[in-house]
């Protein structure tokens, strides 16, 4: 265990004081709620009777009386101790040893009071009784603001707040309110789609087969049945065998997983709002996605426009239908629609833009349009009409058979929904299935498995069926003006926590000289170290052990090099 910090060993001499006095720290009773901040402030009545109950965030003792704020889950309240109030016997003790003395912020209080206003208009509550309910260990990172009003030792920094989430909740109010937000806006979907009959369902997460989406998945093995079993890419596949089971709509909002980068907007573990509705096709899917982001905006802002950045979004019906080659040629110049591979991998590098022979004419042109076009669409946009090698669980164009009924809705220069006229011929299906096999083995990790059931199923017959996917994530980030998709998740996903490891005063040494010159030769580092063979070896093994410095063998002899 880290050494405890001066203030942490404070709070637990008061933990100690406070078990003395004979009061338990973290007693187990109910303690009655009777009222929140919101309520008081609302409903205000002079001389209520109150009980409440939340962390004291700031106070300031006057002697016999002190003003103070509690904050809950809906805000801040004032608060006013009067030590005749609240200890009207001859022992004071409760208020000028509890209050004053063992008592810190951040600490969790209950409260019961009466609600009076102040000279200045305040509303407050007047305190007759407390008690603790969880003395906090330790501090929280509150910020400070001087007598010019600036504000200093602000708790921002974007790694220690998503790692400790429970405090940035606790001290940045904002945070609380996206993902009050985040909650509104996955209500108001599924009122949507309550609304017009169809049905919430759950599909499995552990899969046999990974499909539905091009991705690369999470493999873990199943001891009980000696299987391996993939965390789901999508659940596209189970959706549909229940469209054949005879459900004319089924929507999930699924967590899914894909073992791929991480940026801004990319998380290992995403939700995606799934929907699936027969005897429909894309053009219906996009009006009905046109509807459903209109009221999902108003519902959240009580308006269809949206800031994001500098721009302003308006997801007011209708949006623009563009073909993705159109788009590709009004951006690059250039017409790829008769392109075959080898010239596709010719104009992209031409472009600049990074490929590899593993690609299909599919992923080409995806680069492609990621690339030189994707991010020109800042309002609401249909791109639609996809090449088949680019969808292959999509129906073929009733006008092209070179295309499929695809469109995916950008805004903001961002894909946020995914949808089709659903593929329903199983031989067709099989042949595309087959193409990815293909590509996989030329070694596309990202290329589709072959779902044989879902084949099988598809041979019993599934209707004509429209089918999207929304990132509920990205989704989100647009609704509550972020730029990172580590804003809308409680607990993004974050690289181990490095913990300092004590370094030996030789280790010091040998790092302090291996800041003013790195790579050095072995020998002569040993030699300004001035260690005995005894120390520097143990002091250079306990480096490169814990991975702080390394030594690297090349023509030139042994070299010792920092690790950052």
């Amino acid at each position: 265990m880290a050494a405890l910090s001066e203030q942490e060993q404070v709070r637990r001499e008061k933990l100690n004081a406070l078990r003395e006095l004979g009061i338990n720290p973290y007693p187990a009773a109910l303690f009655t709620i009777d009222a929140n901040s919101d309520s008081i402030k609302n409903n205000f009545e002079e001389g209520k009777s109150v009980s409440i109950a939340g962390r004291l965030m700031s106070r300031r003792i006057q002697g016999k009386a002190s003003f103070a704020e509690v904050q809950d889950s809906h805000g801040r309240i004032q608060v006013y101790f009067n030590r005749d109030e609240i200890c009207p016997e001859e022992d004071k003790t409760l208020y000028n040893e509890v209050y004053k003395k063992l008592l810190d912020i951040g600490d969790i209080i209950g409260l019961k009071g009466s609600l009076f206003t102040t000279q200045v208009g305040e509303k407050t509550v007047m305190v007759d009784s407390f008690e603790l309910l969880n003395k906090t260990l330790r501090p929280l990172p509150l910020p400070k603001t001087d007598t010019e009003g600036n504000v200093y030792d602000e708790f921002n920094d974007a790694e220690l707040r998503y790692r400790q989430r429970y405090v940035d909740l606790i001290v940045n109010p904002k945070v609380k309110d996206t993902f009050v937000k985040r909650t509104k806006i996955t209500s108001s979907i599924r009122s949507f789609l309550n609304q017009n009959g169809w049905l919430e369902v759950e599909t499995p997460i552990l899969q046999p087969i990974p499909g539905g989406a091009a991705a690369k998945p999470f493999l873990t093995h199943h001891n009980a049945l000696n299987i391996p079993l993939y965390l789901r890419i999508a659940n596209e596949l189970y959706l549909k065998r229940l469209i054949v089971g005879g459900f004319d709509g089924v929507y999930e909002f699924a967590k899914d997983f894909r073992n791929e980068g991480m940026d801004r907007t990319h998380n290992p573990e995403f939700t995606v709002m799934e929907l699936y509705v027969a005897y429909k096709d894309y053009f219906w899917m996009m009006e009905m996605t046109e509807s459903l982001l209109e009221k999902v905006t108003q519902d959240t802002h009580g308006t269809t426009t949206v800031s994001v950045g500098e721009n302003t979004i308006d997801f007011k019906a209708p949006y623009p239908r563009v073909p993705i080659l159109q788009a590709i040629r009004i951006h690059t110049g250039i017409d790829v629609s008769e392109m075959d591979e080898n010239q596709l991998r010719v104009t992209a590098k031409n472009l600049g833009i990074e490929v590899d022979d593993t690609m299909g004419e599919g992923k080409l042109i995806d680069e492609i349009f990621g690339e030189k076009c994707e991010h020109h669409y800042i309002q609401p946009t249909f791109i639609i009409d996809y090449p088949k090698s680019m969808s292959p669980l999509t129906k073929e164009h009733r006008n092209n058979p070179q295309l499929t009924e695809r469109f995916e809705l950008m805004v903001n220069g961002k894909e946020l929904a995914n949808a089709y006229s659903e593929l329903n011929d199983p031989l067709d299906q099989r042949e595309r299935f087959e193409a990815q096999l293909a590509l996989s083995e030329k070694g596309d990790d990202e290329a589709m498995f072959i779902d044989q059931d879902f084949l099988r199923a598809l041979e019993y017959g599934m209707p004509p069926t429209s089918g999207i996917g929304i990132g509920i994530d990205r989704l989100v980030m647009l609704m509550t003006n972020n730029s990172s998709i580590q804003e809308v998740l409680f607990f993004p996903q974050m690289k181990p926590e490095q913990k300092a490891i004590p370094l030996s005063e030789e280790e010091k040494l040998i790092l302090d000289l291996l800041i003013k010159e790195s790579p050095i030769d072995l020998n002569q580092l040993k030699e300004q170290s001035g260690l005995s063979n005894k120390k520097w070896d143990k002091a250079i093994k306990g480096l490169t052990k814990n991975n702080r410095a390394k030594v690297i063998k090349n023509d030139q002899g042994l070299w010792v090099e920092s690790v950052s």
